[in-house]
């Protein structure tokens, strides 16, 4: 069952006053505070440019921020097992098209030297997201929904406890987008992961998040947060309901307020 956020402890990750700088002047994010609860599945929305993918790149240490500290559960032990467990789906999928599905899952596998154990990780990766059929296929092969799902099976193949998702539906048609966003889910109840969930989208945010986080325009930092109390499992009867409106509309309203400020709620 999903973890309710609000009795799951101590963060996995904070971002404590985060801020971005890039070395053309641009601020993308300034005093940024986000904490990021275990087993939770929450969505950073905010409108494009406002530093959603800065923040997820800094948690997933391919951005360094330039003020600001980020705090991760138990850092020692952290340190002292190694690198921390995390997957990146990107918003393209980002596949070898000389490699097939199979060798595009067991990159990061041989990457961390873990090839011993790679033909049944990948195997278990690629049945989670429904291309056991597959393996053997070229991504030139692949569907627009198929390449994202080899993509979340390279990032899931490493067995990470935090799974960060960079608008990986945006460029998908609007069944495609629906029928992933159910997957998604289904596999986040199963997994027990943590995800964060980066989008622009008020009702993809609504429908799969326990908790939004609505950003200001740039330079980026918290609006406001939203909780969707909506029991899982969700389905098209959630996606029709009058409860799944209502928090649209509230949403909306938020995120409006958001890009029109810069001062807060």
């Amino acid at each position: 069952m999903p973890v309710d956020p609000s009795n799951s402890g101590a963060p996995v990750v904070a971002l404590k006053g985060v801020g971005k700088t890039f070395a053309n002047g641009v601020v993308a994010l300034e005093r940024l505070d986000l904490d990021v609860r275990p087993g939770e599945f929450v969505s950073l929305l905010g409108p494009s440019g406002c530093g959603k993918s800065t923040a997820l790149r800094i948690v997933a240490g391919l951005s360094e921020p330039t003020s600001g500290t980020v705090e991760w559960l138990e850092a020692e032990a952290a340190r002292a097992a190694g690198p921390r467990r995390i997957g990146f789906v990107f918003q393209e999928p980002t596949l070898m098209p000389w490699a097939t599905v199979a060798a595009n899952v067991r990159l990061p596998l041989k990457l961390a030297g873990l090839e011993p154990s790679a033909q049944a990780r990948v195997d278990a990766a690629l049945a989670r997201v429904g291309l056991s059929g597959f393996a053997q296929s070229y991504p030139r092969e692949l569907s627009g929904g198929m390449k994202m799902r080899t993509s979340i099976a390279r990032a899931l193949v490493t067995e990470p406890k935090l799974l960060l998702m960079d608008e990986p539906f945006a460029a998908l048609d609007e069944i495609t987008r629906f029928r992933l966003n159910n997957d998604l889910l289904a596999l986040w109840q199963s997994l027990g992961k943590t995800v964060v969930f980066v989008t622009h989208s008020v009702f993809e945010s609504v429908y799969l998040s326990q908790r939004i986080v609505v950003m200001t325009s740039r330079p980026g930092r918290v609006f406001t947060e939203l909780s969707i109390d909506a029991p899982y499992p969700r389905d098209e009867r959630f996606r029709t309901s009058a409860d799944y409106v209502g928090h649209c509309r509230q949403v909306s309203e938020a995120l409006t307020r958001a890009i029109g400020t810069m001062e807060g709620p």
